[in-house]
């Protein structure tokens, strides 16, 4: 049998093109970006002519982790006149040596993925002729699949997330589709529960069920939302304030033209046995319905729930500095301003989420260490949360090794306060907060491998990095057309 291509070159270990999640449409590949990645790639030439690897191999090894956020790093910095190797300290001999890429990438923390999704579409071969938003995307075609629809499913997302990750725990949460035919049910999420619970023997999927209290009369949810306690593993809530379009909310009810059901559905979840709620506050292409500006004073109106801000109010368009008063209306200092004005402190009842926030950020490492920076600060090395957003970005490994090597410049932390990222904090990032905010114990061991096996898979059976979400704003579009409400 003749050898694939992508057996020999699984692609760089970071992605650098686009993709969205279907919220928003994707960002531009700048000039700089493109040179990040030519720089990587000229760099992982040269480094494989000097060890005694295969292509494959190095390429799938933490030397080529190395190389890659190397380039990023070292390009920005040409690029601002700053000096090379302030985000991604990477010694030189790391893009040769495994071992010392390693040591720069720290130990392999636990991680818990609070932010997971799949698509459960209907692959009976009789649909398959039917009209899929993917079919004529290039990335919506997995290996040995011949239908586009099935690289989204249950199987697939679990390969991504614990076989091609470090990812040993994960929270399924809902998506802005509506909830008839929707491919990630309450049903569709149990099942991958129990699934898994039946491979491992453990709980290492909780589900974040979806909420949407002003679709219908609100007594009519609530009741919905007793049902699915009783009848699924729910571990917490799922909601949007800007979804589904026309019919927009807000969590402190302050507009009283909008459906007043914000504090009546934060009662409701604080008596639910699952008194969490994670709600989409940014990649919102401006929605005006998508500021995070209720968080504060519905957080502080009800210290029962503890609120998870997905994405913490970042969008995609805008860049990320300083708080400062003339910027506190745009991304995350959206969120800052809000907590900051309803005198919430570190520790309290609101976390931070970097969900699809660290996935574009990692290539824009000079915001990153501000939107990480400010994050820290206002809620406390225990109150931000680790999630990936994917399947849509594929495996989340390559955001895992950016976020383990990567650092918050010393002069910032002078300037700004903001504390340097030590290995303890990332590991709380990372996946010791999700659990405590859960109340779950942690599981570190991989599903059904040792960490050595799963090592080993990974060299011996290599597979591309690739991202699965739509790319371009006509993918986008096509994407929320089938999905008949994705905002």
């Amino acid at each position: 049998m003749a050898t694939r291509w992508r057996d020999e070159d699984p692609g760089l270990p970071i992605a650098f093109g686009q993709c969205s999640n279907g919220e928003y449409e994707p960002e531009r590949v700048t000039p700089i970006r493109r040179e990040m990645e030519r720089t990587a790639r000229a760099d992982a030439d040269e480094a494989i002519s000097r060890t005694d690897l295969s292509r494959r191999e190095f390429l799938r090894s933490a030397s080529a982790v190395a190389v890659s956020l190397a380039a990023i790093d070292n390009t920005l910095a040409r690029a601002l006149g700053l000096q090379p190797g302030i985000w991604y300290p990477f010694d030189p001999v790391s893009r040769h040596e495994a071992e010392a890429a390693q040591e720069a990438l720290g130990p392999r923390e636990f991680v818990f993925d609070v932010q997971g999704h799949l698509l459960e579409y209907d692959l009976d071969p009789s649909t398959r002729g039917d009209w899929f938003w993917g079919t004529n995307f290039p990335q919506a075609r997995c290996e040995e699949e011949d239908d586009p629809r099935a690289c989204f499913a249950t199987n697939h997302f679990l390969e991504e997330i614990f076989i091609r990750s470090d990812t040993t725990m994960v929270a399924l949460s809902g998506l802005p589709i509506l909830p008839e035919g929707s491919p990630l049910s309450p049903e569709v999420m149990e099942d991958t529960v129990q699934m898994v619970k039946a491979l491992s023997g453990d709980d290492r999927i909780l589900v974040n069920a979806l909420a949407l209290p002003q679709v219908a009369p609100a007594q009519s949810v609530f009741q919905e939302m007793h049902r699915a306690v009783a009848e699924n593993t729910i571990s917490g809530w799922k909601t949007f304030t800007h979804f589904p379009t026309g019919i927009n909310w807000w969590l402190d009810d302050h507009d009283p033209n909008l459906p007043q059901v914000g504090n009546l559905f934060l009662d409701e979840v604080a008596r639910s046995g699952a008194p969490v709620l994670f709600v989409h506050k940014g990649l919102s292409d401006q929605s005006r319905y998508g500021s995070p500006e209720d968080i504060g004073p519905a957080a502080r109106a009800h210290p029962d729930v503890e609120f998870v801000v997905y994405h913490s109010g970042f969008e995609v368009a805008q860049r990320e500095g300083p708080f400062t008063a003339e910027t506190a209306h745009v991304g995350v200092n959206r969120l800052l301003d809000s907590v900051q004005k309803a005198g919430i402190g570190p520790g309290e009842n609101v976390y931070a989420e970097i969900g699809s926030t660290w996935w574009h950020l990692l290539r824009r490492p000079d915001e990153a260490a501000h939107a990480l920076g400010k994050l820290l600060v206002a809620f406390g090395e225990n109150n931000v949360l680790w999630g990936t957003d994917s399947i849509f970005y594929g495996s989340p490994q390559g955001q895992i090794d950016a976020l383990r090597a990567f650092q918050i410049p010393s002069d910032l932390r002078e300037q700004h306060g903001y504390p340097e990222l030590t290995r303890g904090i990332k590991a709380k990032i990372l996946g010791w907060n999700a659990a405590a905010l859960y109340g779950v114990d942690p599981i570190t061991s991989p599903v059904g491998f040792t960490a050595a096996d799963l090592e080993a898979a990974r060299i011996e059976h290599p597979v591309p990095t690739m991202t699965w979400g739509p790319s371009t704003n006509e993918e986008v579009r096509q994407f929320r057309l089938h999905h008949q409400g994705w905002p």
